[in-house]
């Protein structure tokens, strides 16, 4: 593990260690996402890996923020009028408020989230209720669930920023790649008005502003580099296996058909 620049922030130092690697190519141009930005991306697989995202943000993501929530350190006294205490108190307490705020603010994304998947499942004729759950989906899962109930809130946080940070970065890739066959004016695939509801819903200004907020907030944690690496690469490991293959839309299904 290579020791932080001073001159660099926490979560500028985890991105950079790892940018180009093996490891987070896994994740964030994962062969899932090649085809989703090159327009072969077979249909049913797409289905199925929506259904798991659905399960990700109808039940693990709420439970993991609100974990978060109830662990913020608002005090029960109040504060001081004045002095080096005030001081001190006011500045807590207004960061307590702004990470409240965030967090608040994750979970209104999310219901919003869930309601897009619905509609777009609906409009492009996709049954997300035919799949079963991949070993994938319940490992992260587990993950988050651990982490809520975790007491350390900075790791917590730091875990938050990652996975929010990798869907950033997975998605930019295949906007990316999805522009490269836009730029030789190749034919449209069937399944790109699909992908492109997705792309835009994630790599949007506004999720570009919500992943540096994120940031700023786990940097200002105390958790130690050693231990931010450790939940960093722990966040890419899940993600790389979030991702499905090829094969598992008739491996996954139900039944079985």
């Amino acid at each position: 593990m290579s020791a932080r620049p001073e001159s660099l922030s926490l979560t500028d130092h985890l991105t950079l260690t790892r940018a180009g690697t093996p490891s987070y190519a896994d994740a964030v141009a994962h062969p899932f996402l090649w085809s989703a930005g090159d327009g072969t991306i077979d249909k049913s697989l797409f289905c199925l890996w929506l259904a798991q995202d659905r399960i990700y943000a109808a039940y693990a993501y709420p439970k993991f923020i609100g974990g978060l929530v109830v662990r913020i350190p608002f005090s029960r006294s109040v504060p001081p009028e004045s002095g080096s205490e005030s001081g001190l108190s006011t500045r807590s307490e207004s960061a307590n408020r702004r990470i409240l705020r965030t967090l608040a603010g994750c979970l209104e994304n999310i219901v919003q989230e869930v309601e897009f998947f619905t509609t777009t499942a609906r409009t492009h004729g996709l049954d997300l209720g035919v799949w079963e759950e991949r070993e994938g989906t319940r490992e992260y899962v587990a993950e988050m669930a651990r982490m809520a109930d975790d007491e350390n809130f900075g790791e917590g946080f730091v875990f938050l920023w990652a996975m929010e940070k990798v869907y950033l970065d997975a998605w930019t890739f295949v906007r990316a790649e999805a522009r490269k066959r836009d730029d030789f004016h190749s034919e449209k695939s069937p399944t790109d008005g699909l992908v492109w509801q997705f792309v835009e819903n994630w790599t949007s200004p506004g999720f570009v502003e919500f992943v540096d907020e994120l940031a700023a907030l786990a940097n200002a944690t105390d958790v130690t580099v050693k231990r931010a690496t450790e939940i960093w690469d722990r966040v890419i490991e899940l993600e790389k296996g979030f991702w499905p293959v090829a094969g598992e839309e008739i491996l996954m299904r139900k039944d079985g058909a």
